[in-house]
């Protein structure tokens, strides 16, 4: 399934030109992230998808939830899909651009937050920079974790909550932090004073982390 998606090009496309993916989250689209196309390297291709599937109110999402029901608080079976449809569309894009050499880059927020973990973690050896905005590792979409340590080191985390989130709270996003240094990972998790969101530090943090 083809994934919609909006692109930036860069002057010059090689083998070796980074790929930057930005999953967005729940209800929302792909022009979402794609407002932090201006301040990212400018000779990364960029490429925002748009979710497969309507949400309830407005926008788009990877998978149906429900935040208030413990046991099944999201359709695994619809996450799953969604993680296989990205990977397509990340081999498509690779494969159109003739990226043999890059490396592939990935940011998500609350819903493409989590689904960049489990993106990250069960296929380690095709990602490099790994940004988990607003959101936590669910375990449901662990279970094939790769447990190579080798692998797992090449990874480079960045990961930012706000100490006032009410729709994931932060307790969930500093399980990240215990995961990961469990695996033998490199991460940096940052706290900042905001609720559901990307705050200005937040986002200066995020580009450094990308430029770095």
């Amino acid at each position: 399934m083809d994934l919609q998606y909006l692109v930036r090009e860069p002057q010059n496309i090689t083998s070796k030109t980074p790929l930057l993916i930005l999953l967005h989250g729940y209800g929302s689209n792909e022009e979402d992230l794609f407002s932090f196309e201006p301040t990212l390297p400018e000779d990364w291709l960029i490429v925002s998808f748009r979710a497969p599937l309507k949400s309830d109110y407005e926008g788009y999402s990877w998978y149906d939830i429900d935040l208030m029901n413990e046991e099944n608080r999201i359709d695994v079976a619809q996450a799953k899909e969604s993680i296989e449809t990205i990977l397509e569309n990340i081999m498509k894009i690779s494969n159109q651009y003739g990226l043999t050499e890059n490396q592939t880059h990935l940011a998500g927020f609350s819903q493409g937050g989590i689904l960049s973990y489990a993106l990250a973690l069960n296929h380690p050896e095709l990602f490099s920079k790994v940004a988990c905005l607003s959101c936590y590792p669910e375990d449901k979409l662990l279970a094939t974790i790769v447990k190579d340590k080798k692998k797992i080191e090449k990874l480079r985390f960045f990961i930012s909550h706000g100490s006032d989130d009410a729709i994931i709270p932060i307790e969930w996003g500093r399980k990240a932090a215990d995961l990961l240094y469990d695996l033998g990972g490199y991460f940096s998790f940052r706290e900042y004073m905001s609720g559901h969101g990307v705050n200005q530090k937040n986002y200066m943090d995020l580009m450094d982390f990308f430029k770095k």
